[in-house]
């Protein structure tokens, strides 16, 4: 059966009364709107409660692996109406390929600012819009720790490389911070963008900093090349869960939600990375992207309405959802406030760079954080130089894309 609406059912009742036979047809409700998410199990729940809120029909699932999901049902003639992606780096290639329908009048893009709302196609259609965003260039401690406005020992340093089938992005993350809080906007853009080489002294001295800080204790490197980024989810995530004392984590505003009940005050990154301390030049965001991929006036009007202010401060209301919609309220208190005001309020944004970049080159941006982290715990020459060219060389393999960023960051350093 196709998504349309289903065939026609005939329903035939004979009524014994003399010889007479009662005829009619009956045309069935519209099959729900699909949608591909991220979310699972509590926020789940939450978001499927947003979604009932709409008034639009669904059938969400939910799913740690929805690349490789989105990938599969795209091949085989069936996608979703509605995907939500971690990034626009994969939605660039399906607008490339003409699978994605313009969300152009759906909603008031004005609500968003930069550099949410230069998500777009050179022509000036719009293919995905954020549906929950999220702070990095942050620092999370527990209370009672507060950090010095100084880098940190490598001791201090909660990290956790593995992830669902993405294993690495947190290097990814502590790279694409050196680069921002260093050279700037305009170079961590132009980098982001391919327009920067990786082999240039910007992402090199970046690399390098962050390799030294690993090198420094290659046991604490080891443990964190193993450690799955949520931490122990019956003991409170990372910061909370650790037994050799540290104190500090650099992960973005989602990881509130690995903390359970613990509180956790968090700091700007800047003066704490290797190397520093740095002036804090903006703070890198991440969002979850939700795109279309159906003609259905339905899937057109939930992504819509989810986009909406509306839509958006239904969302926000749980605690660990932050919207990038200027038009919901700021949290009003505690971190959340903070988080709020760095996604919407003033300062510059930049969109997280490996989340903009072509899925092929994302991948062997993780593997190769990775085999820093490897090679640091092994105590032998981390080699970045090397595999930096062998970046360089994905990314020149890498076809130009139609519907590829103009901007990356908000504003001007």
């Amino acid at each position: 059966m196709t998504r349309r609406f289903r065939l026609l059912v005939l329903l035939v009742v004979l009524v014994v009364t003399g010889s007479v036979v009662t005829l009619w047809a009956q045309r069935d409700e519209p099959e729900p709107v699909t949608i591909l998410g991220p979310w699972t199990d509590t926020q789940e729940r939450q978001f499927e409660e947003v979604l009932r809120g709409l008034g639009v029909p669904f059938d969400y699932q939910g799913t740690a692996a929805q690349r490789e999901v989105l990938l599969s049902q795209v091949q085989s003639g069936d996608p979703p109406d509605i995907a939500i992606m971690p990034g626009v780096g994969e939605l660039a290639e399906y607008a490339d390929q003409d699978r994605l329908r313009p969300l152009n009048g759906l909603y008031d893009a004005s609500e968003y600012g930069a550099p949410w709302s230069s998500a777009g196609h050179a022509s000036g259609a719009v293919y995905w819009v954020p549906v929950k965003a999220d702070l990095k260039s942050i620092v999370w401690y527990r209370h009672g720790n507060e950090p010095t406005p100084a880098p940190a020992p490598m001791e201090s340093w909660c990290m956790g490389m593995g992830d669902d089938g993405a294993s690495g992005w947190p290097g990814s993350d502590w790279i694409e911070d050196l680069v921002l809080q260093r050279e700037g906007p305009d170079t961590y853009g132009d980098w982001a963008l391919g327009r920067e080489r990786w082999t240039a002294k910007p992402v090199r001295t970046a690399w390098e900093a962050w390799g030294r800080l690993l090198q420094r204790n290659p046991t604490t490197a080891g443990e964190a090349l193993l450690a799955d980024h949520r931490g122990n989810p019956d003991r409170n995530g990372l910061l909370f869960a650790n037994d050799r004392g540290c104190t500090l984590e650099h992960q973005g505003s989602f990881a509130r939600a690995f903390y359970g009940d613990r509180h956790a005050g968090l700091v700007d990154s800047a003066k704490l990375l290797p190397g520093g301390p740095y002036p804090q030049r903006a703070h890198e965001v991440t969002g979850d992207f939700a795109a279309l991929f159906s003609d259905r006036p339905q899937a057109k009007e939930l992504i819509g309405k989810l986009a909406s202010r509306e839509g958006q401060r239904a969302w926000a209301t749980f605690p660990n959802v932050f919207s990038a919609n200027r038009g919901v309220p700021r949290k009003a208190k505690d971190t959340g406030k903070q988080i709020s005001e760095g996604l919407t309020g003033p300062g510059v944004r930049c969109l997280d760079a490996s989340d903009v970049m072509a899925p092929a080159l994302r991948d062997a941006f993780y593997e190769a954080t990775l085999l820093t982290m490897a090679r640091a715990a092994a105590g032998t020459d981390l080699g970045i130089r090397s595999l930096l060219r062998d970046l360089q060389r994905v990314q020149d393999a890498q076809p130009p894309t139609r519907a590829g960023l103009e901007r990356v960051c908000s504003g001007p350093p």
